[in-house]
């Protein structure tokens, strides 16, 4: 029987867990291993627990700037980054939160990774270059 989201530990699990799919996926892996070093990833696995450990408990751990990373990460793909590519990441969280966890929050995981998501790719949207919005369109 599945339980919870109940501690930093389960946060760790299925950020961990989520991460480990992300970096082999066909569509998303690409761009997650170019912007993060293989000897990076422990670091920021543990940046992205304080990021969720926040979210779902209100523990002000996490220190950074997801939007800033995200334009960089668009720029560094030549504004190639799409709803496509938020709807995957939300498909493969969903699917990892499912897999391991169920309950208040769980859901408020999968619900926070939705507005995150949305919010994101909005920024990126207008940030894009006038050009890189008229070949999405």
């Amino acid at each position: 029987m599945k339980t919870d989201i109940q501690n930093r530990k389960d946060v760790n699990i299925l950020v961990c867990s989520f991460y480990d799919e992300i970096r082999k996926d066909d569509l998303l892996g690409p761009i997650f291993n170019k912007m993060i070093p293989n000897e990076d990833w422990p670091a920021h696995l543990e940046k992205l627990t304080d990021f969720w450990e926040t979210n779902l408990f209100g523990v002000a751990k996490f220190k950074g700037n997801p939007t800033q990373k995200h334009l960089l990460t668009d720029a560094a793909f030549n504004h190639m980054i799409t709803q496509k590519h938020f709807d995957h990441w939300l498909s493969i969280w969903k699917k990892t939160i499912d897999n391991l966890y169920e309950g208040d929050l769980a859901t408020r995981a999968q619900m926070a990774a939705y507005s995150i998501a949305h919010i994101q790719n909005i920024v990126i949207n207008r940030n894009k270059p006038a050009n890189k919005k008229e070949q999405l369109n």
